[in-house]
């Protein structure tokens, strides 16, 4: 697993001020790790540096290797019950 966050809490901004403030938001994102933007009070979005987007998207598997890691069942069996069933009359 990769640990992208370079510290614990992660700058928060209002949608106006990261308006206001890109740049230096940027620079913030490149240096210190994430930057959280905030709308009403709940987090929306989170700004990442290229570095830390691509350290993110890097270890995520095509399709035919996610099915391929799985469990392995070669030594797969099914033990079957011996039972035929119960009588009926008919």
């Amino acid at each position: 697993m990769v640990v992208l966050v370079r510290r614990c809490d992660m700058a928060t901004w209002q949608v106006q001020e990261a308006k206001t403030r890109l740049s230096e938001m940027i620079e913030m994102a490149r240096v210190e790790g994430p930057q959280t933007i905030t709308r009403h009070g709940v987090a929306r979005v989170v700004l990442l540096s290229v570095e830390d987007y691509q350290a993110l998207v890097a270890h995520k598997p095509d399709f035919k290797s996610y099915l391929l890691g799985g469990p392995k069942v070669e030594d797969f069996t099914i033990e079957r019950e011996p039972d035929t069933g119960r009588d009926i009359a008919l």
